[in-house]
């Protein structure tokens, strides 16, 4: 034997080697935990408002992207859902309203869903407590809300299946 050994032993060193190269780039196996569907986009071209509507939908698609902080009144700290309604409204239209979604509902007079107008407040039990969440109706079947804790502002439909189930009805300041 020389210094590389047997010929049959050099090629099993070869074959081991060939399979552990072909099993390193082999596709590694699927993993099983699911990863969130992304949201579908969410087009706004369509979106028309006059008057008061026009101002609110204007500050409205402003604080998009806007971080949520709860009891959040200001785009500079972050802002939640009633806490962004009171801004917009203040700013808009120089309204002041309560930073609460169910005071803030008190204070307004429900809606027709089918009559929801650019401006309108749309309420949902997201926590088993009546109008404990809220947004901004911005027209064809659109609102724009502050969620949840590490969210952000933004559009959601009325139709999506989680808001749908929730939804307690629109209410409006406007008069009819």
């Amino acid at each position: 034997m020389g210094r590389t050994g047997s010929p049959a032993l050099s090629r099993a060193l070869c074959l081991a080697a060939a399979l552990a190269v072909a099993a390193c780039s082999s596709t590694p196996p699927k993993k099983t935990t699911a990863k969130p569907r992304p949201r579908p986009p969410i087009v706004l071209s369509q979106l028309q408002a006059d008057g008061a509507g026009r101002e609110i939908l204007m500050y409205t698609l402003a604080l998009l992207d806007i971080d949520y902080r709860f009891g959040g009144g200001n785009p500079e700290a972050g802002l939640d859902c009633s806490g962004m309604v009171s801004y917009i409204y203040q700013n808009a239209l120089g309204v002041q309203l309560p930073h609460n979604a169910a005071a803030i509902a008190e204070l307004s007079r429900p809606v027709e869903a089918r009559a929801l107008r650019v401006g309108d407040f749309v309420f949902f039990n997201t926590t088993g407590r009546p109008f404990s969440h809220m947004g901004l109706y911005i027209g064809d079947g659109k609102f724009v809300h502050a969620p949840r804790t590490n969210s952000a502002i933004r559009v959601d439909t009325l139709s999506n299946s989680y808001f749908a189930s929730r939804f307690q009805g629109g209410r409006t300041l406007f008069a009819g």
